[in-house]
Protein backbone atom coordinates (compact mmCIF):
# COMPACT_ATOMS: atom_id res chain seq x y z
CA UNK A 1 0.00 0.00 0.00
CA UNK A 2 1.39 3.83 -0.87
CA UNK A 3 0.99 5.14 2.38
CA UNK A 4 -0.98 8.83 2.26
CA UNK A 5 2.20 10.90 4.45
CA UNK A 6 4.38 9.25 1.18
CA UNK A 7 3.96 11.95 -1.16
CA UNK A 8 5.78 15.31 -0.72
CA UNK A 9 6.92 15.73 -4.01
CA UNK A 10 5.10 16.60 -7.34
CA UNK A 11 5.53 17.19 -10.95
CA UNK A 12 4.45 20.40 -12.23
CA UNK A 13 3.82 20.79 -16.42
CA UNK A 14 5.13 23.97 -17.90
CA UNK A 15 6.07 23.35 -20.55
CA UNK A 16 3.19 24.24 -23.47
CA UNK A 17 3.00 27.45 -25.24
CA UNK A 18 -0.69 27.73 -24.92
CA UNK A 19 -1.28 27.59 -28.71
CA UNK A 20 -5.08 28.37 -27.51
CA UNK A 21 -4.63 31.51 -25.48
CA UNK A 22 -4.21 34.28 -27.20
CA UNK A 23 -3.69 37.52 -25.01
CA UNK A 24 -1.52 39.78 -27.61
CA UNK A 25 2.03 38.41 -25.51
CA UNK A 26 4.82 35.94 -26.48
CA UNK A 27 5.37 35.00 -23.42
CA UNK A 28 4.09 31.42 -21.43
CA UNK A 29 0.09 31.57 -20.20
CA UNK A 30 1.71 30.55 -17.04
CA UNK A 31 2.60 34.28 -16.44
CA UNK A 32 -0.75 35.65 -17.02
CA UNK A 33 -2.39 37.12 -14.06
CA UNK A 34 -5.48 35.32 -12.33
CA UNK A 35 -7.00 38.08 -9.75
CA UNK A 36 -3.40 39.72 -9.78
CA UNK A 37 -1.59 36.57 -9.21
CA UNK A 38 0.87 34.82 -11.88
CA UNK A 39 -1.02 31.35 -13.01
CA UNK A 40 1.80 29.34 -12.21
CA UNK A 41 2.40 30.76 -8.91
CA UNK A 42 -1.44 30.32 -7.58
CA UNK A 43 -0.29 26.64 -8.38
CA UNK A 44 2.81 26.13 -6.86
CA UNK A 45 0.91 27.77 -3.91
CA UNK A 46 -1.87 25.51 -4.07
CA UNK A 47 0.70 22.29 -3.84
CA UNK A 48 2.49 23.60 -1.30
CA UNK A 49 -0.60 24.50 0.60
CA UNK A 50 -1.55 20.43 0.48
CA UNK A 51 1.78 19.54 1.72
CA UNK A 52 4.16 19.48 -1.36
CA UNK A 53 7.57 19.93 -0.60
CA UNK A 54 9.55 19.84 -3.61
CA UNK A 55 8.46 20.75 -6.67
CA UNK A 56 9.88 19.40 -10.32
CA UNK A 57 8.82 21.82 -12.76
CA UNK A 58 9.21 20.51 -16.46
CA UNK A 59 9.82 23.75 -18.59
CA UNK A 60 10.22 24.30 -22.26
CA UNK A 61 8.38 27.19 -24.29
CA UNK A 62 9.89 30.39 -22.56
CA UNK A 63 11.91 28.44 -20.15
CA UNK A 64 13.85 31.10 -18.54
CA UNK A 65 10.96 33.78 -17.83
CA UNK A 66 9.04 30.48 -16.40
CA UNK A 67 11.98 29.66 -14.15
CA UNK A 68 12.32 33.56 -13.30
CA UNK A 69 8.60 33.54 -11.85
CA UNK A 70 8.87 30.13 -10.15
CA UNK A 71 11.70 31.42 -8.39
CA UNK A 72 10.66 34.27 -7.47
CA UNK A 73 6.98 33.73 -6.18
CA UNK A 74 7.19 30.19 -4.99
CA UNK A 75 6.47 29.85 -1.62
CA UNK A 76 9.15 29.88 0.83
CA UNK A 77 9.40 26.40 2.16
CA UNK A 78 8.79 24.97 -1.57
CA UNK A 79 12.17 23.42 -3.17
CA UNK A 80 12.50 23.76 -6.40
CA UNK A 81 13.95 21.54 -8.93
CA UNK A 82 13.90 22.01 -13.04
CA UNK A 83 13.65 19.89 -16.00
CA UNK A 84 13.80 20.88 -19.43
CA UNK A 85 11.37 19.31 -22.33
CA UNK A 86 13.40 20.31 -25.19
CA UNK A 87 10.06 18.83 -27.32
CA UNK A 88 7.71 20.63 -25.57
CA UNK A 89 5.79 21.47 -28.76
CA UNK A 90 4.98 17.59 -28.67
CA UNK A 91 2.12 15.86 -26.30
CA UNK A 92 2.90 16.26 -22.75
CA UNK A 93 3.59 12.55 -21.87
CA UNK A 94 7.21 13.74 -23.03
CA UNK A 95 7.17 16.37 -20.31
CA UNK A 96 6.30 14.21 -17.51
CA UNK A 97 9.40 11.42 -18.92
CA UNK A 98 11.35 14.94 -18.54
CA UNK A 99 11.36 14.13 -15.09
CA UNK A 100 11.58 10.60 -14.93
CA UNK A 101 15.55 10.29 -13.60
CA UNK A 102 14.52 12.25 -10.32
CA UNK A 103 11.52 10.42 -9.62
CA UNK A 104 11.77 6.60 -11.06
CA UNK A 105 11.47 5.20 -7.40
CA UNK A 106 9.12 6.98 -5.17
CA UNK A 107 5.60 8.26 -5.89
CA UNK A 108 4.41 11.54 -6.87
CA UNK A 109 1.75 14.50 -7.42
CA UNK A 110 1.27 15.48 -10.82
CA UNK A 111 -0.36 18.41 -11.81
CA UNK A 112 -0.71 20.99 -15.05
CA UNK A 113 0.54 24.21 -14.53
CA UNK A 114 -2.20 25.93 -15.93
CA UNK A 115 -4.66 24.85 -13.35
CA UNK A 116 -6.42 26.51 -10.51
CA UNK A 117 -7.23 23.70 -8.04
CA UNK A 118 -8.24 24.00 -4.21
CA UNK A 119 -5.16 22.52 -2.23
CA UNK A 120 -8.02 20.45 -0.60
CA UNK A 121 -8.59 18.36 -3.99
CA UNK A 122 -4.75 17.57 -3.57
CA UNK A 123 -4.94 16.78 -0.09
CA UNK A 124 -7.85 14.38 -0.64
CA UNK A 125 -5.62 12.46 -3.54
CA UNK A 126 -3.17 12.34 -1.62
CA UNK A 127 -4.49 10.82 1.53
CA UNK A 128 -6.60 8.37 -0.83
CA UNK A 129 -5.84 4.60 -0.50
CA UNK A 130 -3.65 3.21 -3.32
CA UNK A 131 -1.86 -0.24 -3.64
CA UNK A 132 1.99 0.17 -4.68
CA UNK A 133 1.82 -0.12 -8.80
CA UNK A 134 -1.36 1.93 -9.11
CA UNK A 135 -2.17 6.02 -10.13
CA UNK A 136 -4.67 7.91 -8.32
CA UNK A 137 -6.86 10.56 -10.64
CA UNK A 138 -8.96 13.52 -9.34
CA UNK A 139 -12.48 12.74 -11.13
CA UNK A 140 -14.97 15.39 -10.71
CA UNK A 141 -18.77 14.13 -11.23
CA UNK A 142 -20.63 17.38 -11.13
CA UNK A 143 -22.43 18.03 -13.71
CA UNK A 144 -21.03 21.24 -15.96
CA UNK A 145 -22.36 22.63 -19.38
CA UNK A 146 -21.77 21.16 -22.86
CA UNK A 147 -18.89 23.37 -23.57
CA UNK A 148 -16.98 22.45 -20.67
CA UNK A 149 -17.37 18.95 -20.97
CA UNK A 150 -16.24 18.85 -25.01
CA UNK A 151 -13.32 20.66 -23.83
CA UNK A 152 -12.37 18.25 -21.00
CA UNK A 153 -11.00 14.60 -21.00
CA UNK A 154 -13.42 12.55 -19.77
CA UNK A 155 -13.65 9.16 -17.53
CA UNK A 156 -15.52 6.14 -17.40
CA UNK A 157 -15.59 3.95 -14.44
CA UNK A 158 -16.58 0.96 -12.57
CA UNK A 159 -16.53 0.81 -8.73
CA UNK A 160 -13.42 3.32 -8.11
CA UNK A 161 -11.52 2.14 -11.21
CA UNK A 162 -11.05 3.99 -14.05
CA UNK A 163 -12.10 1.91 -17.35
CA UNK A 164 -11.67 4.42 -20.29
CA UNK A 165 -9.87 8.23 -20.74
CA UNK A 166 -10.23 10.54 -23.47
CA UNK A 167 -11.72 14.07 -25.02
CA UNK A 168 -14.45 12.13 -27.32
CA UNK A 169 -15.32 9.67 -24.71
CA UNK A 170 -19.36 8.70 -24.73
CA UNK A 171 -20.65 8.07 -22.37
CA UNK A 172 -18.43 9.01 -19.64
CA UNK A 173 -19.31 9.46 -15.73
CA UNK A 174 -16.78 12.16 -14.78
CA UNK A 175 -14.32 14.86 -15.75
CA UNK A 176 -10.61 14.06 -15.71
CA UNK A 177 -9.03 17.26 -12.80
CA UNK A 178 -5.58 16.63 -14.44
CA UNK A 179 -4.51 16.04 -11.03
CA UNK A 180 -3.15 12.77 -9.90
CA UNK A 181 -0.63 11.28 -7.66
CA UNK A 182 1.45 8.62 -9.43
CA UNK A 183 3.55 5.36 -9.15
CA UNK A 184 6.69 4.73 -10.81
CA UNK A 185 4.80 2.44 -13.11
CA UNK A 186 3.58 5.59 -14.90
CA UNK A 187 7.13 5.84 -16.76
CA UNK A 188 7.29 2.43 -18.31
CA UNK A 189 3.25 3.30 -19.69
CA UNK A 190 4.46 6.42 -21.13
CA UNK A 191 7.37 4.51 -22.53
CA UNK A 192 5.32 2.04 -24.28
CA UNK A 193 2.60 4.23 -25.35
CA UNK A 194 5.52 6.75 -26.98
CA UNK A 195 6.57 3.41 -28.61
CA UNK A 196 2.88 2.78 -30.40
CA UNK A 197 2.40 6.38 -31.71
CA UNK A 198 0.79 7.63 -28.41
CA UNK A 199 2.46 10.66 -26.42
CA UNK A 200 -0.55 11.87 -24.42
CA UNK A 201 -0.23 11.41 -20.98
CA UNK A 202 -3.85 10.09 -21.24
CA UNK A 203 -1.67 7.43 -23.38
CA UNK A 204 -0.05 5.76 -20.41
CA UNK A 205 -3.13 5.96 -18.41
CA UNK A 206 -5.10 4.29 -20.80
CA UNK A 207 -2.93 1.52 -20.54
CA UNK A 208 -2.47 1.73 -16.90
CA UNK A 209 -6.47 1.57 -16.76
CA UNK A 210 -6.54 -1.64 -19.02
CA UNK A 211 -4.75 -3.39 -16.94
CA UNK A 212 -6.89 -1.91 -13.69
CA UNK A 213 -4.17 0.69 -12.24
CA UNK A 214 -5.84 3.32 -11.99
CA UNK A 215 -8.33 4.82 -9.34
CA UNK A 216 -10.60 7.21 -9.65
CA UNK A 217 -10.96 9.76 -6.27
CA UNK A 218 -14.14 11.56 -6.33
CA UNK A 219 -13.44 15.91 -5.24
CA UNK A 220 -16.52 16.35 -4.83
CA UNK A 221 -17.42 19.88 -4.62
CA UNK A 222 -13.64 21.35 -4.88
CA UNK A 223 -13.23 23.42 -6.79
CA UNK A 224 -10.55 23.27 -10.12
CA UNK A 225 -10.16 25.38 -13.52
CA UNK A 226 -8.07 24.42 -16.34
CA UNK A 227 -7.15 27.59 -18.24
CA UNK A 228 -6.84 26.93 -21.94
CA UNK A 229 -8.54 29.86 -23.36
CA UNK A 230 -9.01 33.42 -22.93
CA UNK A 231 -13.20 31.98 -21.75
CA UNK A 232 -11.43 29.62 -19.31
CA UNK A 233 -9.94 32.57 -18.03
CA UNK A 234 -12.80 35.04 -17.61
CA UNK A 235 -14.36 31.56 -15.73
CA UNK A 236 -11.62 31.40 -13.21
CA UNK A 237 -11.40 35.06 -12.47
CA UNK A 238 -15.00 34.03 -11.56
CA UNK A 239 -14.33 31.27 -9.53
CA UNK A 240 -11.89 33.12 -7.40
CA UNK A 241 -14.66 35.82 -6.62
CA UNK A 242 -12.08 38.77 -8.76
CA UNK A 243 -12.63 40.78 -11.56
CA UNK A 244 -10.45 40.59 -14.78
CA UNK A 245 -7.40 42.69 -14.63
CA UNK A 246 -7.50 42.91 -10.48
Amino acid sequence: MMSPGAVQQAVILAAGNGDRFHRGSPHSKLLTLVGGIPLLTRTLTAAYAAGITRAHLVLGYDADAVRRLAVQSAPGGLMLEFHLNSSWHRENGLSVLAARRALDRQPFALMMGDHIFDPAVLRRLMRAHSERGEVRLGIDRQPCDAATAAEATKVRIEGDRIRAIGKVLDPYDALDTGLFVCDPCIFAALEASCAAGDSTLSGGIRRLAAAGRVRGVDIGTARWCDIDTMADLRMAEQLIGASPGR
